[in-house]
């Protein structure tokens, strides 16, 4: 095909960067998902299986389900279906978990398993993003306006209003979580 822009072969043997490390840049969220998930001390938060079994097959570490179950969340991806799918073929998923792939009982076994410990790593995860300013809301300009400067209730904070705020996030994480088990429980009726 002359005159066109043409892709790699595909029998070529690496397709990627001879690095995974390098298809990832350095302002990427997947990598302070990374930093934040490594940096916690799952035992004390009350993960299950922190700590390997001597016998039996070896299982996957909290913290790469962790990292998935985090990307989800920020990607709304709803289903450990759509979740084992992304570890596959998403090239930022393949970095967060080390090119590992759990199947999506494995994914959604975790969930039921340490449930409200993930709720804790949420709500820590949400409060770190809004202090970094990660999560901003919408800005608006309109050009050649002036506005007379006032502090409506929106816009100043108060002990109550910062914990409704915190309250709103954790039911936030709650109905993510909701979803998911839906999304799980209408895969399986359908995969059978």
């Amino acid at each position: 095909m002359k005159k066109f822009i043409s892709g790699e072969d595909r029998q070529r043997l690496a397709m990627f960067p001879e690095r995974l490390d390098d298809s990832i840049t350095d302002d990427n969220p997947v990598r302070f998902i990374d930093l934040f998930i490594d940096e916690l001390d799952l035992l004390k938060l009350g993960f299950d299986k922190v700590e390997p079994a001597n016998t039996g097959r070896p299982s996957y570490h909290p913290s790469t389900l962790l990292k998935i179950y985090i990307y989800g969340y920020l990607n709304r991806i709803q289903s450990s279906r759509r979740l084992e799918r992304e570890t596959q073929r998403n090239l930022e998923m393949i970095w967060l978990t080390g090119r590992l792939s759990p199947d999506f009982k494995t994914i959604a076994d975790f969930r039921k398993d340490n449930g409200s410990a993930i709720k804790k790593v949420f709500g820590k995860f949400v409060v770190l993003c809004r202090h970094m300013g990660m999560f901003t809301d919408s800005l608006i300009a309109v050009a050649g306006s002036k506005f007379k400067a006032v502090n409506s209730s929106d816009n100043n904070y108060t002990e109550q209003k910062l914990k409704a705020r915190i309250k709103q996030t954790e039911d936030r994480v709650a109905r993510y979580l909701d979803e998911l088990d839906r999304a799980d429980q209408q895969g399986d009726s359908v995969g059978r």
